[in-house]
């Protein structure tokens, strides 16, 4: 199906949304760039598969030689996977890329606007963009959280990436509007470690009440993303007060070398995982398999009326 000039959606996606079945997006720069090849190739599969699993349809989303798809099948996601010098892409350069017929992973506020724009409704991911360290004097703040304040999409996370100012990040969410829930625990969960210093500003325990709320938004008519922060398992967790020393330590050599803009959070994650010796990897990949179970149980609440 083409939706415009410029977007194609797959059919078994077509299919699901003009049932009313559920749908789940899923981004594409954690496949270029959160993690190398064939990691990344396998978790897109085995992300897919568990959400198939828990009765939804998944739509992995990327720009492919110029056209926005809403779906890879097996082929096109192997060859996003290795695929070399992909653009990131957020609101800003999205119809840049369609235009110059580019090859790009979408960034959490990308894929917002085309989920949003295919009609789906949940959206899974690892965790979102925000306020970066030091913003007070870089400016340097994700489009996500812009994208969040606007575009109608719930996005499963395990909440915002630990390599950034949290606390900051939340008070942008705030002032936006946006309901941030944690899902079954009462502090915000950090990526790689379930549990941060911040309270939860909301916090639901299923995803039935996290349906529930979202329709009681949508009968008063309140537009905008909601967040779920979703701790990673237990068992896979790398505690917080071991990631900060790694994140430091990622940060100095990011200073050094003089790293700024859309190439921070990728090279931070890159130089976490040689830290952790791949330690974080195995954390990220169970942690967005988490994810997506959640946001596959959601998208079926949504659709039971």
């Amino acid at each position: 199906m083409t939706l415009n000039p410029f977007t194609d959606i797959a059919p078994e996606v077509k299919q699901a949304l003009d049932a009313g079945k559920p749908v789940v997006a899923l981004e594409s720069t954690i496949i270029t760039h959160g993690m190398p090849y064939p990691d990344n190739s396998r978790m897109a599969a085995d992300v897919e598969a568990i959400i198939a699993e828990e009765g939804a349809v998944p739509a992995t989303i990327a720009i492919v030689d110029g056209r926005l798809k809403i779906g890879l099948s097996a082929n096109e996601r192997e060859a996003l996977a290795q695929v070399k010098g992909a653009m990131k892409l957020s609101r800003a350069d999205l119809a840049f890329a369609l235009a110059e017929g580019c090859t790009g992973g979408t960034t959490v506020a990308a894929t917002m606007l085309a989920a949003h724009l295919a009609g789906i409704k949940v959206f899974a991911t690892g965790g979102i963009g925000g306020v970066h360290k030091g913003a007070e004097l870089s400016f340097d703040i994700s489009a996500d959280l812009e994208e969040l304040g606007r575009t109608s999409v719930i996005v499963v996370s395990a909440g915002a990436k630990a390599i950034l100012d949290i606390e900051k990040t939340l008070e942008v969410l705030e002032t936006k509007g946006v309901p941030v829930v944690v899902h079954g625990a009462d502090v915000l969960p950090a990526f790689w470690s379930r549990q941060s210093p911040i309270k939860a500003p909301l916090r639901l325990d299923s995803a039935e009440a996290i349906a529930g709320f979202q329709r009681a938004r949508e009968a008063i008519g309140v537009n905008g993303g909601m967040l779920i922060a979703n701790p990673i398992p237990a068992a896979d967790e790398i505690p917080a007060e071991r990631m900060a020393g790694y994140i430091g330590e990622a940060i100095v050599r990011a200073t050094k070398n003089g790293v700024t803009g859309k190439a921070v959070t990728p090279y931070l994650l890159s130089e976490i995982l040689d830290i952790t010796k791949g330690e974080s990897l195995k954390a990220n990949i169970a942690l967005v398999e988490n994810n997506a179970r959640l946001a596959a149980k959601i998208a079926v609440a949504l659709a039971i009326r």
